[in-house]
């Protein structure tokens, strides 16, 4: 690891200020704890109060060059092995925007895989982009979308010749890891750059017997949520620019990008906190998550030892959309129980106070972070977990079989962006067949969003929708979640 990664310098410099006690002749109007309402400040604590200081402060972000701010965002660049880092404010969500921003700059299409996050369509309604999907692989016992395969990427670039970007998510939300490797080779033969969002996977820089992590493996772009794992403050991200990438993406787009999508008054409580995690990661990374991962592996067994529960785990490699896995999301196969995982969950909250990152109908999954105390978390899912299937008993018919396959996606009629922001009304969901959508929705199982902004509403996709809905699953995007009604684009009088 290069040195110097045991340094903060942003952090450091906040501190200093803080330290000198200046007068605080600018925002924010608490003055650095001292205006600040007195049952915030009992909850914060007056130290972190102190390091709330804006943009533009001279010795910070301003001043000799490199500032500690630029220092700070070097450092994370040879931390990952990026060409480039941008800390981000507004969350991972930013780095997908700005990522389509970014791209807008040299065409208007792009393919995508299907199950991207919704800041990713947001992406495409605020850059125009017009996308062509590509489908990942769905798993038919889990009924839950793993990655996108290189032959599938090959198949949508083919049809998109005009196309100025390949965007793919590894790792998914339940630990499968796509080569991204033979993705990366995909995307460089048709002469576009690779953007991963690597939301879920900023950690995996940082350990040798994780999956080799998306800039290793050649992505041009990678959007990490560096709060999910490695353990900055919610809501701060990073966004890495491949070591090899400027002939295929902008730095100076990305950079204008990532300034447009940021607020003028960027938190420094969440700067300074990427800045620390970075120092973590690179110094104390794989000693932490050495444990974590040994911690994991234990729990698993304890998992599977209980009847009718079994956990995703390296077993998933080679399976269609997964070249690996991610051993700290600890995913949980409840089909073998009398109760699905939307069951599951409220009754582990009752019995433990044990708090899911997600479940669905089949699986249920838990986060750990790369310094977890770990332990204690573990022991209260297993024996929270043993008390819910002693409580609803066993699955009589030997695991639930999986939700139909989806229909077939509608025409995309309209570019995203068209369909979002032309005239709209609601309509009654049975007369909207037909019709171009004007909002997402997205079922869940499996995740993949069904219908987007833009496309052209089909009766067997609503049905499919309803029959979800009806079988205990939920539906994001939708202005109405019980999809009585659709929100759909005017129609021309």
């Amino acid at each position: 690891m290069s040195s110097g990664q045991d340094k903060t310098p942003y952090l450091d410099a906040l501190r200093e200020y803080a330290a000198r006690d200046p007068a605080r002749l600018h925002v924010p109007g608490h003055k650095g704890g001292l205006g600040a309402d007195a049952e915030l400040l009992r909850a914060l604590g007056g130290p972190a109060l102190a390091l709330d200081i804006p943009a533009l402060t001279h010795g910070i972000d301003l001043g000799p060059a490199p500032t500690p701010f630029e220092q700070a965002q070097r450092l994370a660049a040879q931390a990952w092995g990026a060409q480039r880092t941008w800390f981000l404010i507004n969350g991972a969500s930013q780095g997908n925007i700005a990522a389509g921003l970014a791209l807008a700059h040299h065409g208007r299409e792009v393919v995508l895989q299907r199950n991207v996050h919704s800041s990713t369509i947001d992406a495409l309604v605020l850059s125009g982009l017009r996308p062509t999907f590509a489908a990942p692989e769905v798993d038919p016992e889990l009924g839950i979308a793993h990655c996108l395969s290189a032959d599938a990427l090959e198949r949508a670039l083919a049809a998109t010749p005009a196309a100025v970007g390949a965007w793919v998510v590894s790792p998914t939300y339940f630990g499968a890891v796509a080569d991204v490797r033979a993705l990366a080779a995909v995307a460089h033969r048709h002469d576009v750059p690779l953007i991963v969002d690597e939301a879920w996977g900023a950690h995996l820089a940082f350990h040798e017997e994780l999956p080799e992590h998306a800039l290793a493996a050649g992505a041009d772009l990678v959007i990490s949520s560096t709060h999910k794992i490695v353990g900055s403050l919610t809501q701060s991200a990073m966004l890495h620019l491949g070591p090899t990438s400027p002939a295929r993406i902008e730095v100076d787009a990305v950079d204008r990008a990532v300034t447009l999508t940021e607020s003028t008054s960027p938190s420094s409580l969440l700067t300074g906190s990427l800045d620390a995690a970075r120092r973590q990661a690179a110094t104390h990374g794989r000693a932490l998550l050495g444990r974590t991962i040994a911690l994991l592996a234990r729990t698993r067994a304890e998992i599977r030892a209980i009847d009718g529960l079994d956990v995703l785990d390296e077993r998933l490699a080679g399976r269609p959309g997964v070249f690996a896995y991610d051993p700290l999301r600890l995913a949980v196969d409840v089909r073998g129980v009398a109760a699905s995982g939307y069951e599951l969950a409220p009754r582990l909250r009752q019995i433990g106070d044990i708090n899911m990152e997600l479940y669905g109908q089949n699986v249920i999954v838990a986060v750990f972070g790369m310094g977890e105390r770990g332990l204690p978390e573990a022991r209260r899912l297993v024996r929270a977990l043993q008390a819910a299937v002693a409580d609803v008993g066993l699955d009589p018919h030997g695991g639930r079989a999986s939700f139909a396959a989806p229909p077939p996606w509608g025409e995309l009629a309209l570019t995203p962006r068209e369909a979002f922001l032309g005239a709209q009304e609601v309509v009654a969901a049975p007369d909207a067949a037909g019709r171009i959508a004007a909002e997402s929705l997205a079922t869940y199982p499996p995740g993949i969003p069904n219908v987007l902004p833009g496309e052209r509403l089909t009766a067997e996709t609503l049905a499919y929708v309803q029959h979800t809905l009806e079988q205990g699953g939920s539906v994001r995007g939708a202005s109405d979640r019980l999809l009585r009604s659709v929100r759909v684009v005017a129609e021309q009088a």
